[in-house]
């Protein structure tokens, strides 16, 4: 995957892309990550990008100038931008879905602002607007930070274990089931019997009704986004029952 990233800030990006599994990424070349200033493409002599918006108000909006010639230096270099993505407020709320979706692209091109906001210009390059959230942050790097970590450990060939993705909280559309490593106890306190068992399918049955149990009581809003099978809408009856008792 080729990531194409534009920030007034490249030196944000040194620690998080070197580090962990993003860095591993790249050393395989899973992605490949270029990030663009574009303050370099600004027109006039105090490189400034930004300016105050017409008709008044308080802060700076970045100005269009100099983010459409930086799109067009990384058009011409790439022979396309792929997907841009604008980090912004207005845009969808990011989650696994999102990041599920982003994954099966080939170049992103991610957009970091700054100041109070656009110039409304901009969005004629966009083809994507996410959020991490309802809060304000400094800029876009934070999100595009989050963005790449949670799209890249997707990719075929980043994870050690390829059942890891797959298993994780918000894949299933659950949160996932508690998990246990040796020792069997520890301080007095003991690993599920079921665990250590060598049963696969009484794992299976019980990591499955631990995952609901947990979404249940700590994420309850997530249940009713899902369309839970006959046996989860079951294992939860049975869940609430005895939570009720």
């Amino acid at each position: 995957m080729k990531i194409d990233i534009l920030s007034l800030f490249p030196e944000m990006f040194k620690g998080p892309l070197e580090a962990s599994i993003v860095g591993k990424a790249i050393e395989s070349k899973i992605i490949d990550v270029d990030i663009t200033n574009y303050r370099d493409f600004t027109s006039n002599n105090q490189r400034h990008v930004d300016d105050y918006p017409y008709g008044g108000g308080a802060g700076m909006l970045l100005q269009a100038q100099p983010i459409f010639d930086a799109l067009d230096y990384i058009e011409t270099k790439n022979e396309g931008l792929g997907n841009v993505i604008l980090l912004d407020p207005a845009g969808r709320q990011f989650n696994q879905k999102v990041a599920e979706e982003l994954s099966a692209k080939e170049h992103l091109t991610f957009i970091c602002g700054h100041y109070e906001g656009y110039d409304e210009r901009i969005r004629e390059r966009v083809t994507d607007e996410i959020s991490l959230g309802d809060y304000i942050l400094t800029g876009g790097e934070l999100g595009a930070m989050v963005i790449i970590d949670a799209t890249t450990r997707l990719l075929q060939g980043t994870l050690g274990n390829e059942e890891s993705a797959p298993g994780d909280s918000f894949s299933s559309g659950l949160l996932e089931y508690p998990q246990y490593t040796r020792p069997a106890s520890y301080r007095g306190m003991n690993v599920p019997e079921v665990l250590i068992s060598g049963n696969h399918q009484k794992i299976a049955e019980w990591r499955e009704y631990e995952s609901l149990k947990r979404t249940y009581l700590r994420r309850s809003d997530l249940l009713a986004k899902l369309k839970l099978t006959a046996r989860q809408q079951k294992i939860l009856k049975d869940i609430k029952n005895k939570l009720e008792n």
